[in-house]
């Protein structure tokens, strides 16, 4: 049985630079867009449903039995989709938790989809997140990987004290690829999306230093991989190979 306080919202927009209308590539017989819905039904935790501005994404997305909302083209971030809708899909405010499930995931497990929400039970922290141990140079020095660097407090569990392109922390010992998977209580979610840009979210490119330069506590879960992102048309061929298997 799913929790009806949870909402699993899933963005999707089709101007993707290096891979044009990706959510709706076909990828074993299915728009990826549905492979990741499946992915996320599967883990039972809440409803599900895709963001988007796009009609055609709305349309493979209810032909395939799954929920659509559709919301403005001129969002900045996935994150101010996924509060738009939220809006729209509850505005009685019955839902707490807000999982952000990108949908070029097409691969990820339905585990680590469940994974995600497992900081949440601690009052204190107002977003989760996940991040796999690096095991190879290659991905220690891409700045394409984002490194979260956090604090052990718990088996599988850091408090995140930055994220980073950089390979970080130096030293010897464990560095982390942050997953860019996030489960938010509610009002962390509306704090956030009222929050301007900050200095490093700006130097760095990346939003979740937006949530840690303004108090906001993130906590993570740590897993055993990272799922495939789809990014490119190499990362296209490489879900079509793994997804044909399944």
């Amino acid at each position: 049985m799913t929790e009806p306080r949870i909402l699993v919202l899933i963005p999707a927009r089709m101007a993707a630079t290096r891979l044009p209308g990706k959510p709706l590539l076909d990828i074993a017989g299915l728009p990826m867009i549905v492979h990741v819905l499946r992915r996320a039904e599967a883990a039972g935790i809440g409803r599900v449903a895709v963001a988007t501005d796009t009609p055609e994404i709305a349309a493979a997305v209810t032909a395939h039995g799954f929920e659509a909302v559709i919301t403005r083209a001129d969002h900045p971030s996935g994150s101010d989709r996924i509060h738009e809708a939220l809006g729209k899909l509850d505005p009685q405010g019955n839902t707490e938790i807000v999982v952000n499930l990108q949908g070029d995931f097409p691969t990820i497990l339905p585990d680590n989809i469940r994974n995600v929400l497992a900081p949440l039970a601690d009052p204190a922290v107002d977003i989760a997140t996940l991040a796999a141990e690096i095991h190879t140079e290659e991905e220690a020095l891409n700045p394409n990987v984002v490194k979260a660097v956090g604090s052990p407090i718990g088996p599988r569990r850091l408090r995140a004290l930055y994220f980073t392109r950089a390979t970080a922390p130096w030293g010897e010992g464990p560095r982390y690829h942050h997953i860019g998977l996030y489960a938010y209580r509610r009002a962390a979610l509306e704090r956030f999306v009222r929050l301007p840009p900050s200095p490093l979210e700006q130097q760095e490119k990346l939003e979740q230093l937006r949530a840690l330069e303004a108090g906001l506590r993130i906590d993570i879960t740590v897993v055993d991989t990272v799922p495939r992102g789809v990014d490119t048309p190499a990362d296209l061929e490489t879900a079509r190979q793994i997804l044909a298997k399944a």
